[in-house]
């Protein structure tokens, strides 16, 4: 305790020292805070959620028949089966797969078309598991993608995890707003394809059904009138041959309903040998209706054929028109593939529109708004997903980081009357920043993947600024108390009052980190454990190397002698 004693006397002693201290633990501080820019560090609201299960979605194009869409999906299975780790494989063809928590928002209960298919893959038990499933999905899909995706063109295969946070629709999310739905999807396209080029991202996807060519059988009635026949006939015949149609029911003594009878051609009948319209006459002439007269009149007669365009689904939020387009992240942080897409955005638009940011500092100032320089036609980009969700927890956790420095500063001049002494603790407190994040970086350096500084990191640093307040409390205290009841000169009861508290100082920043150091190999809160563990370690230096010097300098601290209350102040001071 003495040569400790000696060591910040000897500091606060010399100008030069006492210099030295404050020039590295500034250039620390901002140096820890260009490892943000630097990507050094990187941000993110949550890391990769290792889990025991994951699915998949595959996409056919609209319009795909189930056979196509089982065709990509069996060479899905193919590849997921040769995975030692994949225990079940279930496979929901033409379905969404029952609602799991990834679920809730990407819209999975709602598909029921031929071209659609979710597999629902269960894994080995992470905690036995080697790989973890956010690595092992990252692994796969290249490979599945490469095999698969050119069995069925458009199609899209997506890889969903469970996510480790809220459920979102997908890591990054471009809203494109505007009221001219060609120009919309125009402007989706183009979107998608900025985002399929930008590093990081994966699973671009355009919410959005495909405009595609189909054929409208129309009943003539005038012909049919002619014919002896009635529309109903035409009409049910042709759901008969195509979809199928419940035509009779049967009882069962083991059924309290009535059981329906379907009917529907086979499969193959139901096939067409080309995509042209003369491949449906020829299906339609080989189904025959019978009249009233006995005379077999064949479907071609009296149903016309027209070629028309798919009418796609049209999607509305907040009263407007828009259409999503997501993407994942692969193993990085949302937060700059984004803004490396939106400044390939901005130059890429500018060429057709007046491209405006959005003002202000928002959750919503990524968005851009897009001007036709013709037609004058206004459209908005916004940014949601991951992204947004992120903005608005840092936005809350800030918030409650400034309310609880106002807070622990009001209490603190309350205590002490005085505003520098206040000041100094909560600078003392904030500095431990420093630790927090060269922890997450010296992480990095220990784990197989990205180890991101979390809104749980954030958590864990407004934790520290009580504990890191607490500790320069106790040296003004006790070096206030040794100036006034002993008469201590104000250096040496500072130096005392630094090698005194040392030991407890240091005893509780031990119980921290060991307390933290569970939480720091957890893959959700091991940011939280980390910025404890790595916070606490700087708040020591801090409040036993940078706190003294600020005491010193403070007139605050100038203390007059002989006003101590010797019943509240039992010291006593061994050298």
């Amino acid at each position: 305790m003495k040569k400790l004693e000696n060591f910040i006397y000897d500091i606060l002693n010399e100008k030069k020292k006492k210099k030295l201290v404050v020039t590295l633990t500034a250039v620390a501080f901002f140096a820890s805070l260009l490892m943000f820019p630097t990507k050094m560090v990187l941000a993110k609201m949550l890391p990769g959620k290792s889990d025991n299960t994951f699915s998949i979605y595959i996409d056919t194009p609209t319009g795909s028949s189930i056979e196509e869409t089982k065709k990509v999906s069996s060479c899905v299975i193919d590849f997921l089966k040769k995975e030692e780790e994949i225990m079940h494989i279930e496979l929901f063809l033409g379905q969404g797969i029952p609602l799991d928590y990834a679920g809730l928002v990407k819209g999975a209960s709602m598909k029921q078309t031929e071209n659609v298919a979710e597999i629902s893959v269960n894994l080995t038990d992470k905690h036995h598991r080697e790989e973890p499933s956010f690595l092992m999905v990252q692994r796969l899909r290249p490979v599945i993608k490469e095999a698969c995706l050119p069995l069925v063109k458009e199609t899209n295969i997506k890889f969903i995890e469970q996510p480790a946070g809220p459920p979102t629709m997908a890591s990054v999310v471009v809203e494109v707003h505007g009221e001219n739905l060609k120009k919309i999807r125009e402007v989706a396209l183009e979107t998608s394809e900025i985002l399929s080029q930008t590093k990081g991202l994966v699973d671009v996807d355009v919410m959005a059904d495909e405009i595609f060519d189909k054929y409208e059988l129309i009943p003539d009635k005038e012909k049919i009138a002619r014919s002896g026949l009635s529309v109903e006939q035409v009409n049910n015949i042709l759901y008969l041959a195509f979809e199928g149609m419940v035509v009779a029911h049967k009882n069962s003594n083991n059924s309290t309903d009535q059981i329906p009878i379907f009917l529907v051609l086979e499969k193959e009948s139901k096939k067409l040998f080309s995509e042209e319209e003369n491949a449906l006459k020829s299906k339609l002439s080989s189904l025959n209706l019978m009249n009233m007269q006995g005379m077999m009149v064949p479907l071609s007669e009296v149903v016309q054929i027209k070629k028309v365009k798919s009418n796609p689904m049209i999607m509305h939020k907040n009263l407007s028109r828009m259409i999503n387009v997501v993407a994942e992240t692969d193993m990085v942080s949302q937060v700059y593939p984004l803004l490396d897409a939106r400044a390939q955005m901005m130059e890429y638009f500018e060429k057709e529109y007046i491209v405006e940011k959005e003002p202000g500092i928002n959750t919503y100032m990524f968005d851009l708004h897009l001007t036709d320089r013709e037609t004058g036609e206004k459209f908005l980009l916004r940014w949601d997903g991951e992204m947004k969700v992120t903005l608005d927890t840092f936005r809350d956790l800030g918030g409650a980081f400034i309310a609880a420095l106002v807070l622990i500063f009001l209490l603190l001049v309350v205590y002490y009357k005085s505003f520098v002494l206040s000041g100094i603790i909560l600078l003392g407190s904030f500095l431990s920043l420093i630790g927090v994040i060269v922890g997450h970086w010296v992480a990095n350096w220990f784990t197989s993947e990205t180890f991101f500084l979390t809104a749980t990191s954030l958590i864990g640093f407004i934790a520290l600024m009580g504990i890191s307040s607490r500790n320069s409390l106790l040296l003004i205290d006790f070096a206030k108390s040794l100036m006034e009841c002993q008469g201590m000169p104000k250096r040496r009861a500072i130096a005392v009052a630094t090698a005194t508290r040392a030991k407890p100082i240091a005893l509780t920043a031990v119980a921290i980190i060991l307390g933290s150091a569970l939480l720091a190999s957890d893959p959700v809160f091991g940011g939280l454990g980390v910025a404890l563990i790595s916070g606490t370690v700087a708040a020591v230096f801090v409040s036993l190397l940078f706190v003294p010097i600020l005491m010193d300098n403070a007139k605050a601290m100038d203390f007059e002698n002989g006003t101590c209350d010797m019943e509240h102040h039992n010291i006593s001071i061994t050298k």
